[in-house]
């Protein structure tokens, strides 16, 4: 008696806003995977056991295609694996970066990298999440003083644990490579990298020990005992408009008031401070894309020819196939407001890329920890591609 996944096909308007609805029955603890958008895309849900029933009759009497993505969801069984990745000897060269680890693993494998590369890595810790725990950047840079940077985070949504592996793999990609490849040599000689791994430290937490599919942040919200803010939808570009809820229970509720989350909130601060950031981007799960503004509103970027033309589409593809689609938000997935790279744009950083990793849906957020490497390699390839440019645009 376990959960399913759900891969429901409308066909029409009428069928997405019957699915729009589904989204409002509280009582069925829905966990909307892939959201009701637009006819083109796929809408998956993961359904608690038992609700199955009554989801299944609603979808099949309204005529609502739908099949099984995944029929058995237990996700204890990745607990003991990850206990057993965990076993590991101090030193990144011995460090498992194809497994899932929790945030103290991380977080040690951090300072380990930073004292393995203590000429271009170091660590700053710019604030701390509402449970007080702290935020770590790694700066990748070869000297200077406020020289031109590139921002990266991952894991703003806590349960995409793909992007935090990924970002994880990218921070020692990056300090190996100085002085190997070219490429990454002249970059880091002219420009900085600021790396976020952990952008959600509490939600990520609460991923490991409650609930492997938790989303939001962990703040309380006054009036409600629901809890929480998706912080994605918290920044200050359109916040508060379509895409978002007003609603405190909701997945994609935006909060009280722009840049209400203390998490967002350090992320602007330090981009503020800094003051020369060229590039800001951000890594999601799971779909496969590969987007740019805008998202609160759906009109193309001044940046619009240069935006599309660099995106790293083929670099991606270039390594195991893996196929991405490349545009902005609104046209690509759905109008969503208070999002990190609009804000980023707005703000002034042209080169504001959003990536939503693998996979289409076959295993969703449960991407198996085989495909970690795989996922790390070839979205670092769409990422080089992207910093290149900047480095000689920037």
């Amino acid at each position: 008696c376990s959960d399913q996944v759900l891969r429901v096909k409308a066909n029409s308007e009428e069928e997405i806003n019957k699915l729009q609805l589904l989204e409002t029955l509280e009582h069925l603890q829905l966990d909307f995977w892939l959201r009701p958008s637009n006819p083109a895309l796929p809408v998956d849900i993961r359904v608690p056991f038992p609700s199955l029933q009554a989801v299944k009759v609603f979808l099949e009497s309204h005529h609502i295609e739908y099949s099984i993505l995944l029929e058995d969801l237990q996700v204890d069984k990745k607990k003991q694996e990850m206990v057993n990745n965990q076993r590991r000897e101090r030193g990144t060269s011995n460090f498992n970066y194809g497994a899932y680890h929790p945030l103290e693993t991380i977080y040690a494998a951090l300072d380990d990298l930073a004292a393995e590369y203590p000429s271009l890595v170091s660590k700053q810790k710019i604030g701390e999440s509402y449970e007080k725990r702290p935020m770590y950047v790694l700066k990748f840079s070869t000297g200077g003083t406020n020289r031109p940077a590139i921002w990266l985070d991952a894991g703003i949504h806590s349960r995409e644990w793909i992007t935090q592996a990924t970002a994880l793999w990218t921070a020692k990609k990056i300090a190996s490579e100085y002085g190997n490849n070219p490429s990454v040599t002249s970059l880091l000689n002219r420009m900085d990298i600021f790396l976020l791994v952990v952008t959600n430290p509490d939600g990520f937490a609460f991923t490991h020990t409650n609930n492997r599919m938790w989303r939001k942040t962990r703040s309380k919200n006054s009036g409600s005992l629901c809890i929480g803010v998706d912080p994605n939808r918290n920044w200050d570009a359109g916040f508060g408009g379509p895409g978002a809820s007003t609603n405190p229970c909701s997945d994609s509720y935006h909060g009280p008031s722009a840049n209400s989350e203390v998490e967002v909130k350090n992320v602007v601060n330090f981009i503020k401070s800094h003051g020369n950031i060229k590039a800001f981007l951000t890594l999601h799960s799971y779909s496969q894309l590969l987007l740019f503004p805008f998202g609160y509103k759906c009109t193309n970027p001044a940046d619009y020819k240069e935006l599309v033309r660099y995106t790293a589409a083929s670099a991606l593809a270039s390594l195991y196939g893996t196929t991405y689609k490349v545009g902005t938000i609104c046209s690509t997935i759905y109008q969503a407001s208070g999002g990190s790279i609009d804000w980023s744009y707005d703000y002034g950083i042209k080169y504001s890329f959003a990536f939503e990793l693998r996979d289409t849906g076959r295993y969703g957020f449960l991407l198996p920890a085989t495909q970690i490497i795989p996922t790390a390699e070839e979205t670092w390839l769409g990422l080089l591609k992207i910093m290149e440019h900047v480095r000689d645009n920037q």
